[in-house]
């Protein structure tokens, strides 16, 4: 696989690269902001682009604003955005915009170095992964919307685990229920929301969090 990697520490960007490397993939460019990205995308054509949230020169939505525009230039490219924190507000940005496979998870998931290169692999792969903390997060912020309050307490525990990118086995598996239940919670769930069923777990969850998002009071301030 043929990754760009942009992240401003050394050590980060050359731990990325190296670990990547191991699992046996092509980093094509290791960039430390986001000056001359959408060169390098074009140049290099990634099968995945890793972006830190954070760059220079002012460290605080650089990253954000790149992966947004490579969203815009590059809609299938598949992105996995690095956060040092729940970064809630950049997280609903991103998901929002739609587009290709998502990552959003936070930098502590790397030390797990064959969770972080199968959750790279699963997304080039078409997988969106939220980190649970981030899906946590957006959906207690959402628990005031009337389409949220109409979930039970399982099919609450059980979108969380989807948009974390489990399988329905592995949710049946971690909740001791059959794969028959996951699915009709699953159907419920995309009922109560107001989504048909199509054939991506994922991509439901990712549209459910954006319209649940984009419609409670206002969006996030």
């Amino acid at each position: 696989m043929r990754i760009l990697i942009c992240e401003d520490s050394v050590l980060l960007r050359e731990g990325l690269v190296r670990l990547l490397d191991d699992a046996g993939h092509e980093v094509v460019a290791a960039l430390p902001d986001t000056v001359g990205l959408q060169d390098a995308v074009a140049a290099n054509a990634p099968d995945l682009c890793i972006l830190d949230v954070r760059l220079p020169p002012t460290f605080t939505d650089e990253g954000i604003r790149a992966a947004l525009g490579l969203r815009a230039t590059h809609p299938e490219l598949p992105l996995l955005v690095l956060s040092q924190y729940v970064e809630e507000r950049y997280a609903s940005d991103l998901i929002a915009a739609q587009g290709g496979p998502l990552g959003y998870l936070l930098k502590d998931r790397v030390a797990d170095v064959a969770e972080f290169v199968e959750s790279v692999q699963r997304i080039a792969g078409g997988a969106t992964i939220l980190d649970p903390e981030v899906v946590a997060q957006l959906l207690t912020r959402r628990n005031r919307d009337e389409r949220m309050l109409r979930l039970t307490e399982r099919e609450r525990t059980v979108l969380a685990l989807i948009a974390e990118g489990k399988s329905n086995s592995a949710i049946a598996e971690l909740l001791f229920l059959s794969e028959g239940s996951i699915e009709k919670h699953i159907t419920s769930i995309f009922q109560k929301l107001g989504f048909e069923q199509d054939e991506s777990g994922n991509r439901r969850v990712l549209a459910a969090l954006a319209h649940i998002e984009n419609t409670t009071n206002g969006g996030l301030s």
